[in-house]
């Protein structure tokens, strides 16, 4: 089974997003036993800047430790590694910035059929999550407002019927608020590609809260560097 199959198959699934960037190997393996502990699903590997070279070195660590699908999340054209199962070719629809949307991609491109991994392209779309986000400040875009539903909508509907085979609602690592209900919901019922959200989930009730909305796979990051027990999260994804 690809990734993608994975993605697509029936059931809520979590992932846990790892930040290369504070990779330490003993805490790294610590995170992937953890992983397997708890069910998680899939690994998301990256971040905003990396001003390490430990990108390899953390996907290494964690495929010697756990059978998880590790997925590269870049936030550039620099973070790229032949050891993913899979990579999230992240363009940021919900931007006007050029680079974000094709330009990086470009950069990318020769490098990653080299690698001749599994391709996911994904529509990363940001929304305002009450704060100002790494994510944002490096893209240079503005997010969606938080109460904009029809614009996250008719934004996730083109970049479906640009071929993107997931959405990314994203409010962004930190978050002080989560992307709302309504808008998982309404974005959900609007196409048939898989669903994932993330940014501002810091307890299990909000997981379950953007599952039980419609969000297919439940991204959760700062919370988990926070030692959360990601069992608790696990578990009340799982359950809807």
């Amino acid at each position: 089974m690809s990734v993608y199959e994975k993605i697509s198959s029936s059931g809520k699934k979590i992932a846990v997003l790892i930040d290369p960037d504070k990779f330490d190997e003993e805490i790294t393996k610590d995170i992937a036993l953890r992983c397997v502990q708890a069910d998680v699903d899939l690994l998301f590997v990256g971040g905003s800047l990396l001003t390490n070279d430990n990108l390899d070195a953390c996907i290494r660590t964690l495929k010697a430790n756990c059978d998880i699908p590790v997925l590269i999340f870049p936030g550039d054209p620099t973070q790229i590694s032949p050891l993913c199962d899979a990579f999230l070719l992240l363009s940021v629809i919900s931007g006007r910035n050029a680079e974000m949307l094709i330009g990086r991609h470009v950069v990318a491109a020769p490098r990653l059929k080299s690698y001749c991994r599994e391709i996911i392209p994904t529509g990363y779309i940001l929304v305002d999550g009450g704060c100002q986000t790494s994510v944002s400040y490096m893209s240079g875009t503005m997010p969606i407002p938080h109460d904009k539903d029809d614009i996250a909508v008719c934004t996730a509907l083109a970049g479906e019927m640009l071929g993107l085979k997931m959405m990314y609602l994203e409010a962004g690592s930190g978050a002080a608020k989560t992307v709302s209900e309504s808008m998982i919901t309404k974005v959900k019922r609007s196409i048939d590609v898989p669903l994932a959200v993330g940014g501002g989930i810091t307890t299990p009730e909000k997981a379950r809260a953007s599952a039980a909305a419609g969000a297919d796979i439940i991204v959760v990051g700062t919370a988990f560097e926070k030692n959360a027990d990601i069992k608790a999260f696990a578990d009340a994804v799982h359950q809807k």
